[in-house]
């Protein structure tokens, strides 16, 4: 299989570069595969395509201001995963001010000593302190590069605040993440409670997002690609819910992913590397919510293979041509 087979022609302007002020605004479109069929609906009419004893299965990984600046040299740098109480994995831009050895100096006194490169191409940092209370105070979301964020731009300042809260979930409790589990940026509080009150239960599995989720395919060769591993978590009690379920709906990639790396559904926590693509069999999920992914990525190599190319590539024609509004802040698509 090759990378260029989940190519697609994208118009820029599509690219949401803000979330919709209502989050269950967005628009949703409805993939029978089955019978091929599409059908365009918004997001808050979710609970009529679901049924009584369906689970929905959520990520709360929570995004941290992960995105900071040295002041000298000035490095712009995206914390990756932290290894201990002072050190993390980082990407580093540029590179060229960040050789293994060197030490970058931030704001409040606080340094970095550059201890080595990783496999992802980034570094590794020794902080002088623990960073969480620096991030709080310093850093801003790390939002893709393909929304345009003036992230140091004193215009933009009002923005970035918005981004703390929106491209979070409202579930969000587990510090850890880079990348927030878009698909889940659509419910509200509000919109789980209706769901529960119709019968449609939910719970929660922990994967935090990092590079792996959104690292481009560079090789042709579908199959040469790594994947860089995740952290994910999976409760007892949330086990027990998906063998009890009538269908589960996983919302999102990273969801589909956590449950697939799961041989059993017993309580267990560790990391997973797991690149779906077809043939896939899915063991544990029925249903899939997940919002517009990025050509030639792993997302919707995932994604085709839950349906397949030929349907996925079909809607995305589709939603192009309806001007649906893609990847983060954009619309979502759900599988049955």
């Amino acid at each position: 299989m090759k990378t260029s087979e989940f190519d697609y022609h994208l118009p820029p302007e599509l690219i949401a570069q803000q979330p919709l002020a209502d989050r269950t605004a967005s628009r949703m479109m409805v993939v029978n595969r089955a019978t091929g069929k599409f059908k365009h609906d918004v997001f808050r009419n979710l609970g009529q395509y679901l049924r009584a004893g369906d689970l929905l299965v959520l990520n709360d990984t929570k995004v941290i201001p992960a995105r900071i600046w040295s002041r000298e040299p000035e490095v712009e740098l995206l914390l990756v995963e932290k290894l201990d109480a002072h050190r993390w994995t980082a990407l580093v831009k540029p590179c060229k001010r960040a050789r293994v050895g060197a030490t970058l100096r931030f704001e409040d006194s606080v340094s970095a000593v550059i201890e080595g490169e990783t496999d992802f191409g980034g570094r590794t940092l020794r902080f002088s302190s623990e960073m969480d209370a620096y991030l709080a105070a310093h850093g801003v979301a790390p939002l893709p590069p393909y929304i345009k964020r003036g992230a140091r731009d004193a215009t933009s300042r009002e923005l970035q605040t918005a981004d703390r809260g929106r491209y979070q979930t409202v579930f969000a409790r587990e510090p850890g993440a880079v990348a927030a589990p878009t698909a889940g940026l659509h419910f509200t509080k509000a919109t789980l409670e209706q769901l529960e009150a119709g019968g449609v239960g939910h719970a929660f599995i922990t994967l935090h997002v990092g590079i792996g989720t959104f690292r481009p395919v560079k090789v042709e060769n579908v199959a040469k690609h790594k994947m860089h591993a995740e952290k994910f978590s999976l409760s007892a009690e949330t086990a027990a819910a998906i063998r009890n379920a009538n269908r589960v709906v996983a919302v999102g990639t990273t969801v589909v992913r956590t449950l697939e790396s799961c041989v059993e559904l017993t309580a267990q926590d560790g990391a997973t590397d797991l690149f779906i693509r077809s043939p896939h069999t899915f063991r544990h999920v029925d249903v899939l919510l997940t919002n517009f992914h990025l050509p030639r990525s792993t997302l919707l190599m995932l994604v085709s293979a839950f349906a397949s190319r030929e349907l996925i590539l079909k809607a995305y024609d589709e939603a192009v041509r309806e001007r649906y509004r893609f990847f983060s802040y954009g619309d979502c698509m759900l599988l049955l």
